[in-house]
């Protein structure tokens, strides 16, 4: 029982959502202008963790096939038989009908809309649709993880502002270059199971210029939250900080390539989990100072 059980937890690759979690309080935050009740953070939270979890565990189903031959997944519980495919699926499933519940009866239906559109388009445009055709897949298929911004403000307000979706935009963009730091590492991984991801299919010149095309898209989306939100001088002066290390780690890795060196592209991934972090940090403090 208790292996069973934690092959359920780990079909809903808990360490992914933990990172969408953490921008989750801090918009809430933002749209309280203070500190929501912590029945609403929790609730929230706990919805959104079975939400994401949902579209985790159903993307493990539909990919069960290329996770046996790649290196970094063969270890999940369904290439290693610790749960059935209808277990699985089933699962799945049903957490995501009690997240929507959740959200609707505890929460707001807004919001509870929102959780359902993140999971349909995680599993449908990105899993089914994009992830095994197109090198876009986690340019497109990627704004399924950038919806906790929308809910976490949803969660508050009951609607969606300007200053949501500039969030929205943030994490929109700081997507691909995450992503295609950790595809740069596994590439021969997405090779073996056929998965177009760009490292796979273009130069790593062409990667490179794309992770800084996309680190300054982030950037400027998140200092255009100054005067939209009206974040004041703690969060400008942080955006600016974090965003500048950012670049210059994008140029260093661009640089590095072009001179032929390793790339070292696992340095850029786990900068970009502390940026968001820290990014999302001050807006948290912006809020409630």
């Amino acid at each position: 029982m208790n292996a069973k059980i934690r092959a359920y937890i780990a079909l809903m690759k808990l360490r992914v959502v933990e990172l969408l979690l953490i921008t989750t309080v801090p918009v809430m935050m933002l749209a309280d202008r203070g500190m929501p009740s912590i029945w609403l953070i929790v609730v929230t939270l706990v919805a959104g963790t079975l939400a994401a979890g949902s579209a985790n565990t159903i993307n493990c189903y539909v990919d069960r096939d290329i996770d046996q031959v790649m290196g970094r997944t063969k270890r999940r519980p369904l290439v290693r038989a610790t749960v059935t495919p209808t277990e699985a699926l089933t699962f799945g499933i049903a957490i995501g009908i009690v997240s929507t519940l959740m959200f609707g009866l505890l929460v707001n239906w807004p919001s509870a809309l929102l959780a359902d559109g993140a999971i349909a388009f995680y599993v449908f445009v990105y899993t089914l649709g994009l992830k095994r055709r197109t090198p876009s897949n986690i340019v497109i298929g990627g704004a399924a993880g950038c919806f906790p911004v929308l809910i976490g403000w949803s969660a508050v307000t009951g609607t969606v502002s300007w200053s949501a979706v500039l969030l929205f935009a943030v994490v929109f963009f700081w997507t691909p270059p995450h992503f295609w730091a950790l595809a740069m590492k596994f590439r021969d991984d997405y090779a073996a199971a056929g998965i177009p991801m760009l490292p796979v299919v273009a130069p790593v010149e062409v990667v490179t210029r794309r992770i800084l095309g996309y680190s300054y898209a982030m950037v400027a989306a998140s200092l255009a939250l100054v005067p939209v939100a009206h974040t004041g001088p703690v969060y400008l002066v942080s955006a600016v900080v974090v965003g500048a290390w950012f670049l210059a780690e994008a140029h260093r890795i661009d640089r590095r390539t072009r001179r032929g060196d390793d790339p070292r592209p696992m340095r850029l991934f786990h900068m970009s989990i502390t940026y968001l972090t820290l990014l999302f940090v001050a807006i948290a403090v912006t809020a409630v100072v």
